[in-house]
């Protein structure tokens, strides 16, 4: 769920790259960021979300959530809310991990703080450490230009910003590649919902990746936040397409929400599920999490919109759901 913050990063300016020499990483997107980067041997600590690329499995975790993630969406969203409202972080940082990594340089976010750990958990965090100073790296991503420029903002951070540079610049060529491959086919209408219960349209980036890959967003259509609607207003916006991509849900447990008569009934009566037009997809892995992997995202939505024309492999990443 993107839930952008109301002020830019902050930090203070990047040290010399013999000086961010150990790095945790608080936020899924970041780990994949660093590891893209070729970094992975300076990684030493990430948070309890971050599981690819397979080999940063088994670090020490830095963070925990102060929510049960194996509830049912609904009741996710109603601890969620209940937590913000009355004030409390929805994360925790544990700080005697980060006293004995004794990282240089923590990657975090200033994006959404129902997602990841925020900057402040991490300012707050970092207060009271013994060790010596550590450099914030806080990123704030809400559109496509403002992943690539994370891309740079690490690779500064970390003392490789020529790396960072050349990240962002193939990420971008292999989107625009793609667009300009798509730009003459029909584009249909497409509803991106990244949570079910209540029903949310994706925000962000989302947009313009859909019209990367062919197609034109209902509800939601420039990169602004989610919007919390109805199935009723998403029925009334009639997609051609629907991609069920709710935020840190697998394939697997999208389905199992699903299974829930309320939501299986609404999905069934949008026109694009009787005509095999409904996706489940991996918001977890690919729509949801800005990093290297986003062009992936594009290229498996593109495959879901223009199957006959763009074929692409999907394998366990989606599937159609009726």
């Amino acid at each position: 769920m993107i839930e952008p913050a109301a002020q830019p990063p902050i930090g203070s300016p990047p040290r010399r790259a013999d000086n961010a020499r150990s790095i945790v990483t608080l936020i899924a997107s970041a780990t994949e960021i660093v590891c893209a980067l070729g970094l992975r041997d300076r990684l030493v600590g990430i948070s309890h979300e971050c599981d690819f690329p397979e080999e940063v499995r088994g670090l020490p975790v830095c963070s925990e959530p102060r929510i049960d993630p194996a509830e049912p969406g609904g009741r996710i969203d109603r601890a969620v809310r209940d937590l913000v409202r009355e004030g409390p972080s929805l994360y925790h940082v544990r700080t005697e991990v980060l006293e004995r990594l004794r990282p240089d340089l923590i990657v975090t976010q200033d994006q959404c703080r129902v997602c990841a750990v925020s900057l402040a958990d991490v300012e707050q965090a970092c207060s009271v450490l013994t060790h010596k100073s550590v450099r914030i790296c806080s990123l704030m991503p809400l559109t496509l230009d403002d992943i690539y420029a994370d891309f740079e903002r690490v690779g500064d951070a970390a003392g490789v910003p020529e790396r960072g540079r050349a990240l962002a610049a193939a990420l971008r060529e292999r989107l625009v590649v793609l667009a300009a491959k798509l730009a003459d086919f029909p584009r249909p209408k497409v509803a991106c919902i990244e949570w079910l219960d209540p029903p949310m349209v994706a925000g962000g980036w989302m947009p313009t990746l859909v019209r990367i890959a062919g197609g034109e967003p209902v509800r939601v259509t420039a990169p602004e936040r989610f919007r919390t609607v109805s199935w009723d207003e998403i029925e009334a916006a009639d997609p051609d397409v629907v991609v069920l991509l709710p935020c840190g849900f697998s394939v697997d447990r999208t389905i199992t929400e699903l299974g829930d008569h309320r939501t299986g009934a609404a999905v069934r009566r949008l026109r694009a599920t009787p005509a095999g037009r409904t996706f489940v997809a991996d918001g977890n892995a690919y729509f949801n999490r800005p990093g290297p992997r986003i062009a992936d995202s594009a290229e498996l939505l593109a495959a879901l919109l223009h199957p006959d024309r763009f074929p692409a492999p999907v394998g366990s990443a989606a599937m159609s759901w009726s």
